[in-house]
C-alpha cells in the first residue's frame, strides 16, 4: 500500500556540496502540480510573518566500538538512550549480541589503546538490547567529552559506507542545541546560514521545538492494519516561545511550515482544545496516518522516505497518499536523490 520500487543507486551515499543546493520538489496540495526547484528557491514560497517550526535536537555520536573482557572480543555497542544520568545508564544494542551477557566488563579506547570508558552489562532487554552502566567517576561534561572522542556518527546502515569526517558535520543540522537523538531531522539538513538570513530578513519567524529522534524512525511497518502499529515513544518538548511564535501566524492566517516529520509529530502532540499550539513535554509515540486531520502546520519540508516508513505515511496523510506516491514515481524518473542525505519535498 506504501511500497515502491527504488533503484539502489538513488540512495545518496554523500550529502551535497551545499546544504542549500538539493534539488526541491514542490508540491500542490490543492491542484496536485508539481514543481521541480533548487532548496534555496523554498524562499519564493513564503511571506513576512510566516512561520518554520524546526527540530533543533542534536544527533550524538551513537555508535562505539570497543572489546569484551578478557576475550577482547570486538563489540559495537550502539547507545540508545540514557535512562539515568547521575547513574550513568544507557539502554544500547551490542553486536554480536550472542556474546554479551549481564556481568560483562566492556572497554573503550582510544587510537592509542588507553580506556578511556569502561561499561558493565547490569540488564538484557531483548534479543539485541542491553542496559549498559559506564563505571566513570566524572561528571556530566566530562563524559559527554568522552563519548565524542571515542563515538562515531550513527549513519543509518542504508548508508553502505564507512563513516567519514564529513559526516561528523553535515549529519547534523547548522541549527542543532539539545543533545538527544540518534537521527538527525534530515528535512533540516537542507538549510544553509545563507538561507536562514534570508529567511530572516524576508521577515520568516522560526520556532524551535525538541523532539530526540530514535532507530524506530527507520523501520519498515507491515502490519495491513495501519491501527495496530505502535510507534516507539520519544522525547519531546514546545517551549512557551514556540508557541507564541506558531500561534500568532495561526492567528494572522499565515503559513505555517513543519520542517520535517518530527516536527509534526510533535506540534499534533500538543494541540490545544481550540486547535492551536500549547506547551508540553513528555513522550509521544504518536503515528499519523491517513486519514488525519492536521490542526498546526499547512505546509511540511520532507525529504524522500523508504518505502513503508511511518515518515512517508505521514507525508501521504498530509498531501494525499495519492498524490505523494506519484510524487515520488516522478522522482525516480527524475533520478532525485533519496533517504537521509537526498533531496527535499514542499508540500503546501
Amino acid at each position: 500500500m506504501f511500497n515502491f520500487e527504488l533503484p539502489e543507486k538513488l540512495v545518496a551515499k554523500y550529502p551535497m556540496e551545499y546544504r542549500d543546493e538539493s534539488r526541491l520538489m514542490v508540491v500542490h496540495k490543492d491542484t496536485g502540480k508539481i514543481e521541480h526547484r533548487v532548496f534555496k528557491d523554498v524562499l519564493e514560497y513564503f511571506d513576512e510573518k510566516d512561520a518554520f517550526i524546526f527540530n533543533n535536537t542534536k544527533v550524538f555520536p551513537a555508535r562505539l566500538f570497543g572489546r569484551k573482557e578478557k576475550t577482547g572480543a570486538k563489540i559495537e555497542v550502539f547507545l540508545l538512550r540514557e535512562l539515568n544520568p547521575e547513574q550513568k545508564l544507557w539502554d544500547v544494542l551490542v553486536d554480536p549480541a550472542r556474546k554479551i551477557r549481564v556481568g560483562n566488563k566492556l572497554y573503550f579506547s582510544d587510537e592509542d589503546n588507553n580506556d578511556i570508558l569502561i561499561a558493565e552489562v547490569v540488564d538484557n532487554t531483548t534479543s539485541r538490547g542491553r542496559t549498559i552502566r559506564f563505571l566513570v567517576e566524572d561528571d556530566a561534561d566530562d563524559f559527554v567529552k568522552h563519548l565524542d572522542k571515542l563515538g562515531n556518527t550513527p549513519l543509518p546502515k542504508y548508508i553502505d559506507r564507512e563513516v567519514e569526517p564529513i559526516d561528523r558535520e553535515r549529519y547534523q543540522t547548522i541549527y542543532a542545541k539539545e543533545m538527544g537523538a540518534v537521527a538527525a531531522p534530515t528535512a533540516g539538513l537542507h538549510f544553509s546560514k545563507e538561507l536562514m538570513k534570508r529567511l530572516e530578513i524576508k521577515g520568516i519567524d522560526f520556532a524551535e521545538l525538541t523532539l530526540h529522534i530514535g532507530l524506530g524512525t527507520f523501520r519498515s511497518i507491515d502490519v495491513e492494519d495501519l491501527s495496530k502499529h505502535k510507534m516507539d515513544a520519544e522525547y519531546f518538548k514546545i517551549t512557551d516561545d514556540a508557541v507564541r511564535i506558531v500561534n500568532r501566524a495561526i492567528d494572522n492566517n499565515s503559513k505555517v511550515v513543519a520542517v520535517g516529520t518530527t516536527s509534526m509529530r510533535s506540534i499534533e502532540s500538543a494541540v490545544s482544545a481550540t486547535l492551536n499550539l500549547k506547551e508540553a513535554e513528555g513522550w509521544t509515540n504518536l503515528f499519523i496516518y491517513p486519514p488525519y486531520k492536521f490542526n498546526i502546520a499547512n505546509a511540511m519540508i520532507t525529504n524522500f522516505h523508504l518505502p513503508k516508513s511511518s515518515v512517508l505515511i505521514m507525508a501521504c496523510a498530509f498531501g494525499g497518499r495519492d498524490l505523494i506516491l506519484s510524487a515520488y514515481e516522478e522522482a525516480i524518473k527524475e533520478k532525485y536523490r533519496f533517504f537521509t542525505y537526498g533531496d527535499a519535498m514542499l508540500i503546501i
